[in-house]
């Protein structure tokens, strides 16, 4: 991996020493704060609205439209590498993005916070594929390996520690906060890739822009991301807004996969899917991720809204996710090298789908020590996750095709965390609503047992309308825990699934990672 890139960047060589360190610091510390950026703000939207007087699906905006921004922004990146060279145009997006967070924390109203934040989603696009080109740039041949494990690790926790840290700071401080804390960090990281990255960009070529491409790249992916956000909160296919989202979405993308597969200089490389491993692992990376993701959105919404955690209680049960992920990290990326890729990630699979299998298992009485332990299992899984299929997925390719690479197999796997959260969340109240009305009967027929609870109700001081509420309110509870256990469940059979369409890509020789250079 970092052969190939070197090449890309003109033979040079890899790092050592202080550099080494000081150059993943700032590239992680980059991905992290771009990472975070997309989920910090979701808890922080009751407060956004309140100080700005509209109501919490107004400002609901301030993720959509960041969400769709960015996912218009990350394919576009290998072309705007051939066009600026990889070094400077990642320092310009970390730059572009500290200003955007800046104003983002001053914005006056929600319109304008809305408008910066589809500028941060624009600049911020190449920064996640780069800051892993770099990284494999920077890492001798053999070490490949552990500089995909530093990405990984920055690129998985993030998710989780975002809403954490954004409700810490709507809590104890103000909501623009949320974005003022991307200065100092965005402003250390991008002087120090500067200093140390600037003599190695990569060549460019002044290429035309693919107009017509972009343009229907940002009918399509901005019609299918607000048709994602939005369609729970509308109903889905039940709302004529949405069903007009989905017909400009595929239309948009049949045309666009038309001109972009004739187009001379496309402004997506979709030929990358002629590849046997790229688009093998392109598609187990994004549905492993979306299916991460749902969950990892479900589990605190669950917790919060049903079992009556707090927003810091619901994260003290994900945080100890980075635990075995932290550790194990390091392992797996030495291992890439000498073990068949397909076997580690098969290892992720069959633990995700174990952790799901637990999770299952839940009941309203659960207890702290019973959340947690599939969180900490669930751990080990990230280590194996990332590693093994970008390795797979960036196999066999030429330097210069890396970024472009990079930039589409992490859209992809964007747009797939984006469809798992609204799979997962509508799912779950589906099934809640069909476990409510089963509940719901069987009280109904049991009406001695029914009788008795209320008559306890009554005892304890209540009125009959109070006590059958609160009855409802108990059936409520069960029946949205028992959704979210089908979730849970449903993510197990697919993780299970998953490993068939792992080995579906060719087998990795021994020492790809080193022969292969920035494939990996």
């Amino acid at each position: 991996m970092a052969s190939a890139n070197a090449s890309a960047a003109g033979a040079v060589e890899p790092l050592h020493g202080r550099q080494l360190v000081l150059g993943t610091v700032a590239l992680s510390l980059a991905t992290f704060m771009n990472v975070l950026d997309s989920s910090i703000a979701n808890v922080s939207i009751p407060a956004i609205a309140g100080d700005f007087g509209v109501s919490p699906n107004q400002g609901t905006w301030v993720i959509t439209s960041f969400a769709v921004a960015n996912a218009i922004a990350v394919p576009l990146t290998g072309w705007l590498t051939l066009r600026f060279g990889t070094v400077k145009l990642f320092t310009l997006s970390v730059l572009l993005f500290v200003l955007a967070s800046w104003l983002c924390g001053a914005a006056p109203n929600l319109e304008s916070l809305i408008a910066l934040r589809v500028v941060q989603g624009l600049v911020a696009g190449p920064m996640i594929p780069l800051s892993q080109t770099l990284l494999l740039q920077s890492y001798p041949k053999a070490k490949a390996g552990t500089a995909l494990a530093m990405w990984s690790m920055t690129t998985l926790v993030a998710p989780v520690m975002g809403p954490l840290l954004g409700g810490w700071i709507t809590d104890n401080m103000t909501w623009p906060w949320i974005f003022y804390i991307n200065i100092p960090i965005g402003l250390g990281a991008a002087a120090v890739t500067w200093s140390i990255y600037r003599e190695r960009n990569s060549a460019t070529r002044q290429l035309p822009i693919d107009k017509i491409g972009l343009a229907l790249l940002v009918v399509w992916v901005g019609a299918l991301q607000v048709m994602l956000d939005k369609g729970k909160e509308l109903d889905w296919f039940a709302s004529g807004q949405i069903v007009t989202l989905a017909v400009v979405a595929a239309v948009g993308l049949a045309f666009f996969l038309a001109w972009e597969l004739t187009e001379e200089h496309p402004i997506v490389d979709l030929s990358l899917f002629t590849g046997r491993n790229f688009w093998t692992g392109t598609l187990a990376m994004s549905l492993g991720y979306g299916a991460f993701f749902g969950n990892v959105v479900l589990l605190p919404l669950w917790l919060q809204q049903y079992m009556g955690y707090t927003a810091t209680m619901a994260g003290v049960v994900l945080a100890p996710v980075g635990l075995l992920a932290v550790l194990l990290s390091p392992v797996v990326g030495k291992q890439v090298s000498q073990v068949d890729p397909r076997r580690l990630a098969t290892v992720a699979f069959v633990v995700f789908a174990l952790v799901l299998w637990l999770r299952s298992g839940f009941n309203t009485q659960a207890d702290l020590t019973t959340l947690m332990i599939p969180t900490v299992i669930q751990g080990a899984a990230m280590a194996f996750f990332f590693i093994p299929l970008v390795t797979l997925t960036l196999s066999g390719l030429p330097p210069e095709r890396i970024p472009a690479a990079s930039g589409l197999s992490n859209f992809a796997r964007i747009t797939a965390g984006a469809f798992g959260t609204s799979i997962a969340t509508t799912l779950w109240e589906d099934r809640a609503a069909l476990h409510h009305a089963q509940l719901s009967e069987a009280i109904a027929t049991g009406s001695t047992a029914t009788s008795q609870a209320l008559a306890n109700f009554t005892a304890a001081g209540l009125t009959q309308e109070q006590g059958i509420a609160q009855l409802n309110r108990l059936v409520d509870q069960q029946a949205f825990m028992l959704g979210a256990d089908d979730v849970f469940y449903a993510s197990a059979l697919l993780f299970v699934l998953l490993v068939g369409v792992v080995w579906l890509a060719r087998p990795a020789r021994n020492g790809a990672t080193a022969d292969a250079g920035g494939a990996h």
